[in-house]
């Protein structure tokens, strides 16, 4: 656990991808730099977020082979792939596909539920079948069985001079022991049940918790994850929360990065929406003040590894400068070491 003193397993960032909907080549080349750069930093992970409709990453598997082959060292995530705009079958295919190019690295972070904006494109996305589908937590036991290779066909044999196999093929070993999943306390212990891993964030829900305080709540749902988990030692947990280190920073970036907390502080102080989503506020300042709130923070006691989210809307200069930070005065100061 990376309390103060104790070495921290692992230090990532999670990112958006953003680009200019008009030209978006400069923009992905800009992730995959990013990317590159995180590497040389000595960052342990780089996590994608996955987006639809929108002028960022859509296809994060895509992302993860081109930066497999322009990387050799760091671990790359997805937080998340919403599955139900997916095919499990042809998703395992893909995952297995990049984990084996990458040599091992790939950590597929999934949800589950009705797609945001479902209504307005469910026709293009199953044209025969959108009202039919099921969203379920079914569509990752599913994916976590096609990964794991168990049967998907009833055929295994020749055809011709073509040779079939019951399996998703290419097979990636311990693939499926690298799927992350995220979500509240239910989800947190259906996760532990499952034997995946668990990914949080700056957003939690107060289902299941008479507390209205964010890192108490993101504590007990970390708790009642690895208490549900068969083999807790070896349990991964991931936290995310929006963190801004300044030291290198501008007088004019500091002024912006803390107008940008305080635009978003409002939705911290109330849970919002049928289930009481709760978020998390933005950490703006010096390392050294930084680690101190951090090391005070019951998720963060809890957490094995830290992917701190970068904000959708800086530019390309503010994540060169927060990325750096992180790696130089943030990391070390939460007991990280650089990866060599």
């Amino acid at each position: 656990m990376p309390r103060r003193g104790e070495p921290l397993r692992k230090l990532g960032f999670l990112t958006i991808g953003r680009f200019d909907a008009d030209d978006p080549g400069p923009g992905i080349e800009e992730t995959l730099q990013t990317i590159e750069r995180a590497e040389a930093l000595g960052f342990d992970t780089v996590w994608l977020r996955d987006r639809h409709l929108q002028p960022g990453i859509s296809s994060p598997v895509a992302i993860m082979a081109a930066a497999s082959q322009r990387t050799r060292r760091i671990e790359l995530g997805t937080a998340v792939i919403p599955l139900g705009l997916e095919n499990p079958f042809r998703l395992a295919e893909d995952l297995a596909t990049v984990d084996i190019l990458s040599g091992g690295r790939i950590n597929p972070g999934v949800s589950v539920g009705t797609p945001m904006l479902y209504e307005h494109y469910k026709t293009a996305l199953y044209p025969e079948s959108a009202d039919m589908q099921d969203f379920s937590k079914d569509r990752v036991l599913r994916l976590l069985r096609y990964l794991r290779g168990e049967p998907v066909s009833d055929f295994a044999g020749t055809v011709g001079i073509e040779q079939f196999t019951d399996r998703i093929q290419p097979h990636s070993p311990g693939l499926a022991e690298r799927v992350w999943y995220g979500g509240g306390l239910a989800s947190a212990i259906w996760a532990g049940e499952q034997g995946v891993n668990y990914l949080t964030s700056s957003v939690v829900s107060i289902e299941g918790t008479e507390s209205r305080d964010f890192a108490t709540i993101q504590g007990e749902q970390i708790d009642a994850f690895r208490s549900a988990h068969p083999h807790p030692e070896k349990a991964r947990v991931s936290q995310g929360l929006v963190v801004i280190p300044t030291d290198s920073a501008t007088d004019n970036e500091i002024r912006r990065y803390r107008d940008y907390a305080a635009s978003r502080f409002e939705r911290t102080k109330t849970p919002q929406g049928p289930r009481g989503m709760l978020f998390s506020p933005d950490y703006v300042g010096p390392s050294d003040e930084l680690a101190d709130q951090l090391f005070a923070h019951a998720g963060f006691q809890r957490a094995d590894e830290i992917a701190f989210a970068l904000p959708f809307t800086f530019g390309a200069e503010d994540y060169v400068q927060i990325i750096d930070d992180m790696a130089e005065k943030l990391g070390p100061a939460l007991g990280w070491t650089p990866a060599q």
